[in-house]
């Protein structure tokens, strides 16, 4: 009786290092693969692509100048991390979790086609710091999104976790630059 040839190993992830990686990916992706979980984490994902964003900037319009300075502040970091997440996307080249990754599906159709780094995250976690400076009462809401868009984005297939800590590195590293750019006023 002959074996079954093994599976081949992802070419972006090899050794033992990213073991981990794809073992985290493989679990939070079938946990997701429960009905109402799966639908729960889709609309937080749907969300994070920009409508949550927009209507917060869109509020804090109406406190004003301080509102509306705010709001140009996350509008221009985000579109700083839109650039830069885009620009590591073709250069890393790294195929998603789905593509690659035995055992891992797609909850939800991705929105490009590489992975590194997650997008949403990058810009969750820049809008969030940049908010926060401006708005620290907002903190339960928003980072509490944060969390839950970071987390979709592996539970969906869509990313692995080294993606989305990546992310949370590069967003906080964006906000951080962004908020000694642009002072908060008082």
């Amino acid at each position: 009786m002959s074996t079954p040839p093994p599976s081949p190993p992802s070419e972006i992830l090899p050794g033992p290092r990213f073991t981990l990686d794809r073992r985290v990916c493989v679990v939070a992706n079938h946990w997701g693969a429960r009905r109402l979980v799966g639908q729960c984490f889709g609309i937080i994902s749907r969300l994070g692509d920009g409508l949550f964003w927009y209507v917060l900037m869109a509020a804090l319009l109406l406190d004003g100048l301080r509102g509306m300075t705010a709001a140009a502040h996350m509008a221009l970091t985000g579109l700083a991390a839109l650039l830069l997440y885009r620009l590591l996307k073709r250069w890393t080249r790294r195929p998603r979790p789905f593509r690659a990754c035995p055992g891992v599906i797609a909850h939800v159709p991705p929105l490009d086609e590489f992975s590194f780094p997650s997008g949403h995250t990058l810009q969750a976690v820049g809008f969030t710091m940049v908010a926060l400076a401006w708005y620290p009462v907002l903190a339960p809401l928003l980072l509490t999104f944060t969390v839950l868009v970071a987390a979709s984005r592996v539970i969906l297939g869509l990313h692995y976790p080294s993606d989305v800590l990546a992310a949370i590195a590069i967003g906080s590293t964006l906000g951080g630059i962004s908020l000694w750019l642009v002072p908060v006023m008082p």
